[in-house]
């Protein structure tokens, strides 16, 4: 036993001791905001709390369950219509939904479907009536939730049905199984388990949503919990109000993810098959299928479009000789950078120390390695547990009681809650790879006595180095796009380029944030299409 610790130590000992640091944290902010109140938890909830609880759990579920809809509508006719030109490309652009930073996306739905849009322009020359005031309440925000997810739940449903046996379809298809039938004995089976770890994604999303319900929401009657603790901090100064409201999210956040940490979500990187569908449809069927992907390609591209549009008549060179755009821009790059670095570094060593828990070859049978494993993935999924409004107000307190710069702190901020948010979906795409190589080369690598180094050069990164590059990058556009924690701490002095396009957005300068709308979007876009080619040397 001791043998086989001292061989795994230089794996298990980094990515444990980050665990525990992680957790440790987590509850240095939950201590932080529950000794800064006064009274219980539950002892000042008032009418407009459980309000504002209330609309926060409705428009999370109405959410979920529209993208869910349309994320399984989009999935089916792909999968059905599997041969046509542009495919794998229509495929990689819905995948990309998963990085389009929230704030560009609202811009360009309101460009298309706000008051002064292009749609809501055409019905009124077309038909002299106005729908556009809808974008602002309980409509928006489902249209930009549903934008945000259903693309991104399409994605995973599609590699689900991509995986059903063809001898299934053969079998519907002797027992002349109708196209409800076919899909409820067939492919809804293949589907449940990717419902479930996608459902409880997007809800918990959806219930910690900060920047769609602060754009789209139009009045109080539409707050989240989210918004409601920007607004006590940074409108009312109330704080008492802002950690019942904190320590009220956090824990529902915590039940939610340990109700829903049995699911199991896979986000990969991975090229969807364009393998020929053997069910011949009707003629009709197939103009409802590419009826389903037109609607929907339509819907996804058009406020891209609109951002394209717009920003190519915002006036550059007065815009980059801004000092906060400067400033704003430089900023996030480094931030970006920083935080993705250390998400791709985190991420390797709690794959490493997860795989040898969790391997009958390593230390499985080991005592405490089951719950060593379940603290291990807990702590990489804390992000979903710690909304990042709620984890910016532990900062914002932690601030005023300890000694630091505010500069120092905001950058603390950041980092940490940037490093929070792509940890989840970095795991969900390293961990499975270095199990594989773990179980396919163990063996091998023990045999032969290679060093740590020589296992990762010859052995690691080869097989890896794809998914590094598909982390990097995700993690990069995230940080690069994130309008949570700024909120707080956005100042002239400390700045990001969407803290700067939501002050333009405030200040009706609708010219220049368009133009920092298309700079912001084809970095992300840019970023997310390169960076994992240069990993693997394609560039």
């Amino acid at each position: 036993m001791f043998q086989e610790l001292k061989r795994f130590n230089s794996t298990v000992l980094p990515g444990t001791f980050i665990a525990f640091a992680l957790l440790g944290f987590a509850f240095l902010l939950f201590y932080t905001l529950y000794t800064s109140q006064n009274g219980s938890l539950f002892s000042g909830l008032d009418s407009r709390i459980y309000g504002l609880l209330k609309f926060t759990l409705y428009q999370a579920f109405l959410s979920t369950i529209l993208s869910l809809v349309v994320g399984v509508l989009i999935a089916w006719a792909l999968a059905h219509q599997s041969h046509f030109r542009g495919r794998g490309i229509l495929v990689a652009l819905f995948s990309s939904s998963l990085v389009l930073p929230t704030l560009v996306v609202v811009f360009g739905l309101i460009g298309i479907f706000g008051r002064n849009g292009y749609l809501n322009e055409l019905t009124l020359t077309l038909f002299d009536t106005s729908f556009g005031a809808y974008l602002y309440g309980l409509g928006g925000i489902l249209l930009a939730h549903v934008y945000l997810n259903a693309s991104f739940a399409s994605r995973a449903l599609l590699h689900s049905f991509e995986s059903i046996p063809k001898e299934k379809y053969k079998l519907a298809k002797s027992l002349n199984f109708s196209v409800f039938k076919r899909f409820l004995y067939v492919e809804y089976p293949a589907l449940k388990a990717t419902l479930l770890s996608i459902g409880s994604t997007i809800f918990l999303l959806c219930f910690t949503s900060f920047a769609v319900v602060l754009l789209l929401g139009g009045n109080p009657a539409y707050n989240t919990l989210e918004v409601a603790i920007y607004e006590a901090v940074k409108l009312d100064f109330d704080i008492a109000m802002a950690l019942k409201l904190a320590l009220l999210q956090l824990s529902i956040s915590a039940v939610l993810v340990v109700l829903s940490s049995g699911f199991k979500i896979n986000v990969s990187n991975l090229q969807t098959e364009d393998t020929p569908n053997l069910c011949k449809e009707s003629k009709v069927l197939q103009i409802i299928q590419w009826c389903i992907i037109g609607v929907f390609t339509l819907f996804f591209v058009l406020p891209l479009i609109v951002i394209f549009i717009n920003g190519i008549g915002a006036d550059y060179m007065h815009l980059f000789k801004e000092p906060l755009f400067i400033k704003s821009f430089i900023t996030s790059l480094l931030l970006a950078t920083v935080s993705s670095s250390f998400t791709v570094i985190i991420a390797l060593l709690l794959s490493h120390a997860r795989r040898s828990f969790s391997l009958s070859t390593r230390l499985a049978n080991k005592p405490f390695s089951k719950l060593l494993e379940s603290m291990i993935a807990f702590s990489g999924n804390l992000y979903l547990a710690i909304p990042s409004l709620v984890l910016g107000l532990g900062f914002f307190l932690m601030y005023q009681k300890y000694d630091g710069s505010e500069i120092l702190w905001s950058t603390a901020a950041l980092l940490t809650a940037n490093v929070l948010m792509s940890l989840p979906f970095a795991l969900a795409v390293l961990t499975p790879a270095m199990q594989k190589t773990a179980q396919r080369y163990d063996k091998l690598v023990f045999s032969l006595g290679l060093t740590k180094l020589q296992r990762w050069v010859y052995v690691e990164y080869p097989y890896i180095n794809s998914s590094l590059g598909y982390v990097f990058a995700l993690a990069f556009c995230f940080s690069l796009g994130d309008l949570g924690i700024i909120a707080l701490f956005g100042s002239d002095e400390f700045s990001t380029l969407p803290w700067y396009l939501y002050q333009l957005m405030g200040s009706y300068r609708t010219t220049d944030a368009a133009g920092v709308a298309l700079v912001l979007l084809i970095l992300v876009l840019g970023v997310f299409i390169l960076t994992p080619k240069l990993f693997k040397g394609k560039i």
